[in-house]
């Protein structure tokens, strides 16, 4: 059983997610609610739950607020949010649970399950973690991009990432100490969180980071030279946007 906390304002929003917990989620035990940051921390000291339903903006503060004023994140963390921007952007960097207000149980359902799988195998690498260090980013910093490979999760720098390939339902990584990471996400999936650190897609096959292009060559969609010297070719439908980018 997953002991879980429930830290949501809106009393609705918190009785709807207590009755899909009950009717759809049989691996999860609620061990108390919480209403605002105060109460949702000291429930947490309290309790120290498996893992914690957080609702992202809430009042005097949010979600991550209450994340950084814990000394120690033992449990997984599901997200729930009414798709606040930067919220999202920085949940997605992370690799950490997310659900969408109104929430739909399937979405649910799976996230649930993938807390239960990482609360199982115990990860060493804490997704939550990962998402504070961004979350407080400041200009001089890097972003970090966590990948679900077979081990568990790897956090990645996003420079140093050269280029991303797919493969089907794959997107193969290559990075610049020479290595690749395949990971089970499609290059669409990577090409949202990806672009606005400094990623272009060029062709329906990569998305490369400006930051490794050593040389354009023109032609009808033209080709580009990366730091590692791969070629590779450009869509002529994206040769505009990747010149703007290569421009500013």
């Amino acid at each position: 059983m997953l002991r879980s906390i429930i830290v949501e304002d809106e009393v609705a929003s918190q009785e709807a997610l207590v009755n899909y917990l009950a009717d759809y989620c049989p691996q999860v035990q609620l061990v108390a609610l919480a209403s605002n940051i105060a109460e949702g921390k000291a429930a947490i000291e309290q309790h120290q739950p498996d893992l914690v339903f957080l609702d992202v903006e809430m009042p005097f503060g949010n979600g991550f607020d209450l994340l950084a004023s814990l000394d120690d994140i033992r449990f997984q963390t599901i997200f729930v949010t009414a798709f606040s921007h930067y919220a999202i952007r920085a949940i997605q960097y992370s690799a950490a649970n997310y659900i969408l207000k109104p929430i739909a149980i399937e979405e649910l359902v799976a996230a649930v399950e993938k807390a239960e799988l990482a609360a199982t195998a115990k990860e060493q690498i804490s997704p939550t973690r990962v998402l504070l260090e961004n979350i407080h980013i400041t200009q001089k910093q890097r972003t970090k991009i966590v990948l679900p490979v077979l081990e568990g999760l790897e956090i990645i720098r996003a420079e140093a990432i050269i280029h991303c390939e797919a493969q089907d339902n794959f997107t193969l990584f290559t990075l610049t100490d020479g290595e690749t990471r395949l990971i089970c996400r499609t290059l669409k999936h990577y090409q949202s969180i990806l672009e606005p650190l400094g990623f272009v897609r060029i062709h329906k096959s990569h998305l490369v980071n400006l930051e490794h292009i050593t040389k354009y060559t023109k032609g009808k969609g033209g080709y580009v030279t990366l730091s590692n010297q791969r070629e590779l070719p450009v869509a002529a439908s994206r040769k505009s946007e990747l010149l703007a980018q290569l421009g500013q």
